[in-house]
């Protein structure tokens, strides 16, 4: 048997698993150690599973990964994203759209305290939506506000899944992150114009706040920013120090992780119920990104081991005469059909085995292209008609929201994303500047 063809067959098998309602790690370790030990024998087959889990063990920067969740954890447990959320009520109200504009922003900060897009998401729908809705904003503008500024969560730093492509892909965590700050911000600020047009083109879409609502005295305002600020703080005090190489990735995050715990001990809000929600929780998530990582080294390892990723590139180089640029277009059009039915973290694992070794031959850079993954994954996860952040929507927002009016609301984000990922593609040094300037120095 050809090893294109026990290539072919371990992604179909792989995929008829997932279909049948398979864990997505479960999945793929298993068609990963079956292969191997038909491959290679039993001991093929065992050494494959164990080599991986010692490698996974022996990265040292993982442990990076309980720590930024735990910071993200506290600070949205302790209702400090409440706090977000009033400094933008009082400060953007008086805007037309303001406040769908700083929901944008609260997106933003929360991507910088939690690093999950879910987690902006769940903190957008429970605290952003029902105060939008109540003060008349149209509730297929701000559905799809949210939905669009959670997709942040990725892409600013510090993201749990750039964390998990670094380990897959054998990039550094710092160039990753350093990579995503300037399209991350890029992308939240076309979010921002697309806003203010819209609502300048139609004010009724978000009303401007009566000033009773934003009646307030200068000190309380400043009171507000400060504690609005907090969060940002925690995120300078953690990446400052290690942008100027004065700590490690993981002493930053271990930074982070205090300076949120002291945080919530200083605002009298770290309670034994949200200490135990917090732990219970990120262990929870870094258990699962775990086993993720070893089921993808070990499906990583098989490809390897067969050099399909060469067969591969010969087949769409030399066979099909494809350019380089053609194949990363099909790639990330592949992205978008699988997350009509996968999230982003099961994507990246059930691909980068053969994508980002066949990105490398291709002579792109994989820095460059893990932004990309973001942008892409996060358009195929909003995508009509089965993007898994809609039903996510659907679940979370209130009855008076349909599942249509999610589908309509989210339209025109996705073309806004869509531009900024020609974007990057186009302009590369956007990616790359950062990461450039900082460890060139």
């Amino acid at each position: 048997m050809s090893y294109e063809l026990i290539a072919a067959l371990m992604f179909s098998s792989m995929m008829l698993m997932l279909l049948t309602g398979q864990r997505v790690f479960g999945a793929i370790g298993f068609v990963a150690v079956i292969a191997a030990f038909f491959l290679w024998g039993d001991r093929g087959g065992f050494d494959l599973g164990f080599a991986a889990a010692i490698k996974l063990m022996k990265w040292y920067p993982l442990l990076t990964l309980p720590m930024f969740i735990f910071m993200g954890y506290i600070l949205s447990e302790s209702r400090i994203a409440d706090d977000l959320y009033k400094m933008f009520h009082v400060w953007m109200g008086g805007l037309s759209g303001g406040l769908a504009v700083g929901t944008i922003g609260l997106m933003v900060l929360i991507s910088a305290m939690n690093g999950l897009s879910v987690a902006g998401m769940a903190i957008g729908a429970t605290i952003a939506l029902p105060e939008l809705l109540k003060r008349g904003y149209d509730k297929r503008m701000v559905t799809g506000v949210i939905q669009a500024g959670s997709s942040l969560g990725i892409l600013v730093p510090p993201s749990v899944v750039l964390v998990l492509y670094a380990m897959i892909a054998r990039q550094p965590v710092g160039q990753l992150w350093l990579a995503g700050v300037v399209p991350g911000l890029m992308m939240a600020a076309m979010f921002v114009i697309y806003i203010v047009i819209r609502c300048r083109l139609n004010p009724a879409l978000g009303p401007i706040l009566p000033p009773e609502e934003r009646a307030m005295p200068m000190g309380e305002k400043i009171r507000l920013l400060g504690a609005g600020l907090l969060p940002l703080f925690i995120f300078f005090t953690m990446m400052v120090p290690f942008v100027n190489g004065w700590t490690s990735l993981v002493e930053s995050s271990a930074i982070g992780a205090i300076a949120a715990f002291l945080a919530a001990v200083l605002k009298g809000r770290m309670t034994r119920e949200v200490f135990e929600t917090s732990v219970r929780k990120t262990l929870g998530i870094s258990c699962m990104f775990m086993w993720i990582i070893l089921a993808a080294l070990a499906f990583g390892a098989v490809f390897d081991g067969l050099g399909a990723v060469k067969a591969i590139e010969s087949l769409f180089t030399e066979k099909l005469g494809l350019s380089p640029w053609m194949i990363l277009i099909l790639m990330q059009l592949s992205f978008i059909l699988m997350g009509t039915f996968l999230d982003d973290t099961a994507m990246l694992v059930i691909v980068a085995p053969l994508y980002v070794p066949l990105v490398g031959e291709l002579g792109f850079d994989l820095i460059w292209y893990g932004v990309l993954y973001t942008i892409t994954t996060q358009i195929a996860y909003m995508t009509p008609p089965f993007g898994y952040n809609l039903f996510l929507m659907r679940a979370m927002a209130p009855p008076e929201i349909t599942l249509r009016d999610i589908y309509g609301s989210i339209l025109p984000f996705v073309l806004v994303m869509i531009v900024a990922l020609a974007t990057i593609m186009a302009f590369p040094e956007l990616a790359l500047w950062l990461p450039g300037y900082v460890y060139g120095n």
